[in-house]
């Protein structure tokens, strides 16, 4: 089920889950529901947030996934809030979704100037960026195959631990029409070597170069699409190993999920072979750090508070929400940090006080005296 919101108001729940209510009861095998929202607000981090509430306790064994879009940390933005809206909705992503795919705008509109070559963006171009996210990304579900045919089945091999759920994308070829002839001589072994450059990596993690170094893949599933023979698989996939490409996490598997699928009958594109890296990497948490540094510095002036004041969350001055957001992004961020130590296994396991659920201090500490 697909929900495309945009930020209305607690006014419109009962209208809007009478409809998906409805919805979920004429579907055959209803396996969960997918949103697409703003995070930063005007589209979505109010409504959005509400919804993922809504929807975890009315559906709690359905599985929620999202798009979320990340505002672009280089621009001035029109909503001044931006950042008390992005920590609200982080909290709300932290919690209540079972899969976060992140699209950043900063990313996108760096992707768009860089390697399609548009010297000012407009809205409908990194638009269309994020709908052939969306649309790679649900592929296999839309066109079944032998294997990733269904969203658990997708997400079970990305998503380790709950937490961690955030998702980095990444797509190739991204092009014009006058490079179309360059495209249709790109091998599987091209796309899923591109796929691992930080070019085509639709997040910016701000990692400083000491960072990045450390920062390391989760989990990696490739979405191939196209004309592909299964043993052109295998061999790019044994490159990318004896080139030694790719930094796994030490306390888990170490592999690249690869799906692969048909191209769309419906649409015609000039590139025999696309693919999509759906991956879970430690660096995402820069991004969560960049939003709290940017929370930090409204909330030390007390600017733009008053706004909030008028609704019933923060009447009498509570602004408890606030700050609990903040702990749980915090942890976030540290389970993230914790995730390129191969002690991760032992910390997660060790939680006094309740740092992984959101109610303790998010130290990440580990104490090196204790048993696993």
């Amino acid at each position: 089920m697909w929900l495309l919101i945009t930020g209305q108001g607690q006014h419109v729940e009962e209208e809007i889950m009478d409809m998906i209510d409805r919805e979920a009861d004429g579907s055959d095998s209803l396996e969960g529901f997918v949103l697409c929202h703003s995070i930063a607000g005007g589209t979505g981090s109010g409504m959005g947030s509400y919804l993922l509430e809504t929807l975890n306790d009315r559906y709690s064994k359905k599985l929620v996934q999202t798009y979320s879009v990340f505002p672009n940390q280089m621009e001035t933005s029109d909503v001044v809030v931006q950042p008390y809206n992005s920590l609200l909705t982080l909290k709300r992503l932290t919690l209540n979704a079972d899969c976060v795919v992140v699209l950043d705008n900063t990313a996108l509109n760096r992707i768009a100037v860089e390697r399609l070559h548009l010297s000012n963006p407009s809205f409908a171009q990194t638009n269309s960026l994020v709908s052939t996210v969306m649309s790679a990304s649900t592929t296999t579900l839309r066109y079944p195959g032998y294997m990733n045919n269904d969203l658990v089945g997708l997400l079970a091999s990305l998503i380790p631990t709950p937490r961690c759920h955030f998702l980095m994308t990444g797509y190739t070829p991204l092009t014009v029409e006058r490079q179309a002839n360059l495209i249709r001589k790109t091998t599987v072994l091209d796309v899923m070597r591109r796929l691992l450059q930080a070019k085509n990596i639709m997040v910016s993690s701000y990692a400083r170069t000491k960072d990045a170094s450390q920062a390391k893949y989760i989990s990696i599933l490739n979405i191939i699409q196209g004309e592909v023979d299964p043993t052109q698989v295998h061999e790019s996939l044994q490159r990318i190993r004896e080139r030694k490409l790719v930094n796994f996490i030490e306390w888990g598997p170490a592999s690249i999920q690869v799906a692969l699928s048909r191209k769309s009958p419906y649409v015609q594109t000039a590139h025999r072979v696309s693919g999509l890296m759906l991956a879970s990497h430690t660096s995402i948490r820069h991004l969560f750090s960049k939003t709290l540094s940017q929370y930090e510095k409204l909330r030390k002036k007390q600017a733009f508070i008053d706004a909030y004041r008028k609704f019933p969350m923060f009447a009498d001055n509570d602004l408890s929400e606030f700050d609990e957001s903040r702990d749980i992004i915090e942890t976030l961020v540290d389970e993230y940090k914790a995730c390129e130590s191969p002690d991760y296994i032992k910390w997660g396991m060790e939680d006094p006080n309740n740092m992984l659920t959101g109610e303790g201090n998010a130290t990440g500490s580990l104490d090196p005296n204790s048993v696993a």
